[in-house]
């Protein structure tokens, strides 16, 4: 599952400001932030999916693709707007490319980094795809 979200966004003449919150502007309590930024031309990132962390993409500089699927429904949204967050749950693909140049990727995630939690192989991913329906059947 994966949602656009909304940010606050405080105009003011010497610049605009957006505050983020966790629990509040976010679905969930922020436990780690990190950004992704020179990405050279033409190169992905991603490439993952995740068993329980939940994640907020922002675009807060240039603009990218991300690519999702859960399995069943696949889509490729586009992040260009610093006050737009992206929410992506738990058993979801992401890849993400077409970096702008000089793009930013400020990513927002519920737990701190464990790499027992990724899938970083896309067979293990429909298999873990599979067993999720079959556990909620």
């Amino acid at each position: 599952m994966w949602k656009f979200i909304s940010l606050r966004k405080i105009v003011d003449s010497r610049g605009n400001l957006t505050p983020i919150e966790g629990g509040n502007d976010t679905p969930f309590p922020i436990a780690r932030v990190y950004y992704l930024y020179d990405v050279p031309s033409g190169s992905s990132r991603a490439g993952h999916a995740h068993t329980k962390l939940q994640q907020v993409y922002i675009a807060v500089a240039g603009s990218f693709d991300v690519g999702l699927t859960n399995g069943y429904e696949s889509e490729v949204v586009r992040l260009n707007r610093p006050d737009q967050g992206l929410w992506i749950g738990p058993g979801v693909w992401r890849d993400i490319n077409n970096f702008s140049a000089g793009a930013v990727c400020l990513v927002l995630a519920s737990a701190v980094y464990d790499e027992e939690e990724y899938i970083r192989d896309k067979a293990e991913f429909d298999l873990f795809v599979e067993n999720q329906a079959r556990e909620s059947l």
